[in-house]
Order: C-alpha cells, then sequence, then structure tokens
C-alpha cells in the first residue's frame, strides 16, 4: 500500500508524462521521466501508455541497479541512474523525443548560442552526445559527457534530456530547449548559420539568468 505522500509523488510523474504529449514535446508512450527518492529514484515503467498508468505502475530503482518489487522500469534507465547518481543537485531527469531537438539530434548537432536562452541549459551551448544504442551503457556514458556542466543534451538519431532540481523545473526547460531546436532549425533552412552571441554576450545572459527562477534547488 501506498502512502499518501508516495502516491502524489508517483502521480506528479504520470501527470508530467502526460503533460510532455499535451505540450507536443512527445509522443505516445515514448520517452520517460525519473524523480529522486530517497537513496534511488522512481521512473516510468516500460512500455505502457501513459494514459493507463497508474502510481503502482511506477517503478522505484535503487543506485545499486535493482529494482524494489516487481515493475519493469523503462529500457533507458541506465542513464536515468547514472545522471542522478553522478549529478546530486539533480532531482528530475526528463527525456522525449520532441520534433526539432530529435531533427537536430539526427543531424548531429547541437545547439549554439543564438539565442539568450541557450544559457538556461547551463552554458553557451547544447550539446549533441554521440549515438549509442537506445538502453546501453555506451548511451549513459555518452550522456553524462554531454551534460558535464549543462542541464541539457541531445542525443544523437534519438531526442534530448533537460534535468532540475524538480520535475517542474525540468519540464520547463525540455520545453524551452525545444523552442531553441526549433528556432535553429528554422535558422538553418536559408542554407546558411545564424549569427551567433558573443562570448561576452553569454557570460552577461548567463549571470542575468541565474535569477529567473527556472531551476529549483532539490528537496
Amino acid at each position: 500500500m501506498l502512502s499518501t505522500a508516495q502516491r502524489d509523488k508517483r502521480q506528479s510523474i504520470i501527470d508530467a508524462c502526460r503533460s510532455m504529449n499535451a505540450l507536443g514535446i512527445n509522443q505516445g508512450a515514448s520517452g520517460n521521466i525519473s524523480l529522486r527518492d530517497g537513496d534511488g529514484f522512481l521512473i516510468t515503467p516500460t512500455s505502457m501508455p501513459y494514459d493507463v498508468v497508474q502510481p503502482e505502475d511506477i517503478v522505484a530503482m535503487r543506485f545499486d541497479h535493482t529494482v524494489v518489487g516487481d515493475g519493469r522500469p523503462s529500457t533507458e534507465w541506465r542513464f536515468h541512474l547514472d545522471i542522478l547518481r553522478a549529478r546530486p543537485e539533480v532531482g528530475a531527469v526528463v527525456h522525449a523525443h520532441p520534433v526539432y531537438c530529435t531533427t537536430l539530434a539526427i543531424l548531429e548537432r547541437g545547439i549554439p548560442p543564438l539565442h539568450d536562452m541557450v544559457c538556461a541549459a547551463g552554458g553557451d551551448t547544447i550539446r549533441c552526445a554521440p549515438y549509442a544504442t537506445f538502453g546501453a551503457q555506451e548511451l549513459s556514458d555518452n550522456a553524462l559527457a554531454a551534460l558535464e556542466d549543462r542541464k541539457a543534451c541531445l542525443l544523437a538519431d534519438h531526442g534530448m534530456i533537460a534535468v532540475g532540481g524538480d520535475l517542474r523545473s525540468a519540464m520547463r526547460l525540455a520545453v524551452e530547449v525545444e523552442n531553441l531546436a526549433r528556432l535553429y532549425f528554422n535558422c538553418l533552412q536559408p542554407g546558411r548559420e545564424p549569427p551567433l552571441l558573443s562570448a561576452g554576450d553569454v557570460a552577461n545572459v548567463a549571470s542575468r539568468i541565474a535569477n529567473y527562477g527556472l531551476y529549483s534547488a532539490p528537496k
């Protein structure tokens, strides 16, 4: 029997999954979300449509790779586990397949500093991690490298990852990264790279954006 607090926490993951589809940053049962929980984390189950997922279906895992109970976690559990274990300031991980992020990822392009809000992801670029098979340790390793000093990355031929101190901030960043990807893709259509912000501009924006409240501290 789940406690009220546990039920609410699991329901917040379900609500965020359904919101991803409603916002157009994910499709069907693809994508996955995890949320830090004590000495482990909660993660969406594998191959289950979000409209039928219940709090009891959310899977609990420990950082030693073991599953609590009988659930089957998302096939992408490795990079969720590795990110949460390596980054104690991260409370939630959102992985989705938004159209523009995935288009750039297929082209193996990251997002350069074409707009102020690139800094929302923690640096002057949003990197694209090299390709690796979904669910593989290599993909997790590539994602961790691309997320160094960052809160978001693209995954070549796959999709995107956004992290935050809590689920709300990770979701907000996921939406922002897809918007940036759309802007960059549209800028590329004339057949040339858009003008980019200078290093000084990026540093100035980064100092200002720190107070925007996009990222809540982990609890």
